[in-house]
């Protein structure tokens, strides 16, 4: 890969991610009893500062959460006010700065409770890690990064550890990503190429765009699409559909000195059984 590629690269995975509602890449929807209703702004707002708290960021300040948004200070202190009265966060008058508080995990344990998908998915998901050796995961798109919803991840001492859920990785880089894109629409793709050129440009975006439209083509063809972003790992991904939730995708990888080639012939098969299952699995479920 060369210094172009690389800088594109490094800018997806490591710039602040700027999340100012008009900013985000809007995808087209159909939502059922959702209407033409006007969306709330300040709502808008308020989950864009919500969302400016991740892993390594556990306390902010105004000024840093009004650079992460793109939110005006002013705002940001209006409505980190109201945040912090309603108990979403936390301020920390020492270090004059906030922390998300105790309901959002509340909120987050009782998504995780009502996901029938992970129910039905997760002894699935355990079993074909240990079986095969390798490493399963499930994640679901937030803007432009996947998020995983659980991941297990095998180890020669025959046990298994789970990375935490909610972890963020970026979208254009991954198979999970990928094989997300390759269910949008054409207008939708689009607008998320556009939103990933934004960072970047030049040789390495036309590179990296290559990659992500050969990906795309791998799902149209096969079912599923590889990619190889951190060293010495190889993943394969496949997108699934259930009614009533967002398109889940499912990614088995292995680590190690395999070139994409022989990790492709050794995990489509186990990656493409799983997902049938799984589906096979939630049909009758109840949402």
């Amino acid at each position: 890969m060369d210094h172009a590629a690389a800088a594109i690269i490094g800018s997806l995975c490591d710039a602040p991610t700027l999340i100012m509602p008009n900013s985000r890449p809007q995808l087209a929807r159909t939502l059922p009893g959702q209407g033409k209703a006007t969306p709330n702004r300040s709502l808008e707002r308020g989950v864009a500062i919500l969302r400016a708290f991740r892993a390594g960021s556990s306390m902010l300040g105004n000024s840093e959460i009004a650079e992460r948004t793109g939110l005006s200070r002013s705002t940001v202190s209006r409505l980190t006010q109201t945040l912090v009265e309603t108990g979403m966060l936390d301020y920390i008058p020492q270090a004059r700065a906030y922390r998300l508080g105790v309901p959002v995990l509340s909120m987050a344990h009782a998504m995780r409770d009502s996901s029938q998908v992970l129910k039905v998915a997760t002894p699935m998901m355990v079993d074909v890690a240990m079986r095969h050796r390798i490493n399963v995961g499930l994640a679901v798109a937030d803007g432009d990064e996947m998020v995983y919803l659980e991941s297990f991840r095998y180890n020669r001492r025959q046990s298994l550890r789970t990375v935490v859920t909610g972890q963020r990785i970026p979208m254009a880089l991954t198979s999970l990503g990928r094989a997300h894109l390759s269910t949008l629409s054409p207008d939708d793709f689009a607008r998320m190429m556009a939103s990933f050129a934004g960072k970047g440009g030049g040789r390495g975006w036309r590179e990296l765009r290559k990659e992500i439209e050969a990906a795309v083509d791998s799902v149209h063809r096969h079912g599923y699409c590889a990619a190889s972003w951190q060293p010495q790992v190889v993943a394969l991904a496949t997108p699934m559909r259930f009614d009533g939730y967002a398109v889940h995708v499912l990614n088995v990888s292995v680590s190690g000195q395999q070139d994409t080639a022989a990790a492709q012939s050794a995990l489509a098969g186990p990656l493409m059984s799983l997902a049938a299952a799984i589906e096979q699995g939630m049909r009758g479920v109840q949402w």
